[in-house]
């Protein structure tokens, strides 16, 4: 029996909710729902979905529907994922899960009432390169993690739309782009509970609108708000002595990278920009490449092993994983790392 799946928000990200779902077989695209109805149809037609709407409540209260997609602006995922699970849905929702904290403790407790699963958007857990670095993990090759560093750069402005907008956005590259590789380097370190935050923000070259010749990495509608950070830095503590430290940007001189590395006492692993194995045999260093498809950050393949995990979810044949709770703690160190950039000192993590 085919899961029937509705998509709430068609912008750019739902394409490949969209793409994904139309290739797995255990799902069933039924409805797509965006404020804008005219885009809501284009994409149902583009994917052929019987139903297009501009009212989500429409979807929220059809019982004709087992679970949504959540892929609409930050500042909505919260309300949107409550109202959802608490109709009787199955949720997954985009990254960030919330924008407060407070939000986030809600959809746990939606979570535990109703008993439907929420899944977070943490599509770098389900890329081939993360997936084979969990196993070796799992199996203690690398012993116990101490450390970790991830860092996404991207130099050339912030993508315009309502990402620059903090009241929609909830922040910059942090929360849109540094959540992904936090939460990779915590689920990898087998997700310690976070104690203490030191960060910092920076915001002098703004959105870069003076760039030119240079159209990557655009949405499609602009605005003239741009109130988040270009740049953002934070070293988080964690119980046991662990550390992780990560660089994110909107726009800094710098080139475009990203890097993901864990630091154990029997080894280490560079996950991206492409998976490499560090570790010792018989007093020499060795560095082992793996043989699979893809060694770097297969964002396409990502995708579709995410939703196939979720579409799993929904039909009861494995537990929840990117849970909310997991999402409370994300929320806990995001949270962190901006009240530490705004009061110039560690913060503790409270609970």
């Amino acid at each position: 029996m085919t899961t029937r799946i509705a998509v709430i928000g068609v912008g750019a990200i739902a394409t490949q909710h969209l793409i994904s779902y139309q290739k797995n077989p255990q799902a069933e695209l039924v409805a797509v729902c965006d404020i804008d109805q005219t885009r809501a149809k284009a994409r149902a037609d583009e994917f052929g979905v019987p139903r297009a709407t501009d009212v989500v409540d429409e979807i929220l209260n059809d019982p004709g529907i087992d679970a949504v997609s959540i892929c609409v602006p930050n500042l909505l995922h919260a309300k949107i994922a409550e109202a959802a699970l608490r109709a009787g849905k199955h949720v997954l929702v985009e990254k960030p899960m919330s924008v407060t904290v407070a939000e986030a403790e809600a959809l746990v407790k939606a979570t535990k009432e109703t008993g439907n699963a929420l899944q977070i958007g943490y599509v770098r857990r389900f890329a081939p390169n993360a997936l084979v670095t969990k196993r070796f993990l799992d199996e203690g090759e690398f012993g116990d993690i101490y450390a970790a560093r991830a860092t996404i750069i991207r130099a050339a402005g912030n993508p315009g739309g309502w990402f620059g907008d903090v009241n929609v956005s909830g922040g910059g590259p942090l929360i849109d782009l540094g959540v992904h590789i936090i939460d990779l380097c915590w689920y990898l370190m087998g997700m310690p509970k976070p104690v203490s935050v030191s960060g910092a923000t920076f915001s002098p070259l703004g959105a870069r609108d003076n760039i030119q010749h240079l159209t990557r990495y655009r949405a499609a509608s602009e605005t003239k708000v741009n109130n988040v950070e270009d740049y953002a830095t934070a070293q988080i503590r964690f119980e046991g002595g662990a550390v992780l430290d990560v660089d994110t940007s909107y726009s800094l001189h710098a080139r475009n990278s990203t890097s993901v590395k864990i630091h154990g006492d029997k080894g280490g692993a560079e996950i991206e920009p492409e998976l490499l194995m560090i570790t010792e045999r018989h007093d020499t260093l060795l560095h082992i490449q793996p043989q699979i498809d893809s060694l770097g950050f297969d964002f396409q393949v990502g995708f579709a092993n995410q939703i196939d995990h979720f579409l799993q979810i929904c039909r009861g044949e494995i537990p929840a994983d990117a849970t909310a709770e997991q999402g409370l703690e994300m929320a806990r160190m995001l949270s962190a790392i901006y009240e530490s950039a705004r009061v110039g000192s560690e913060v503790t993590i409270t609970r």
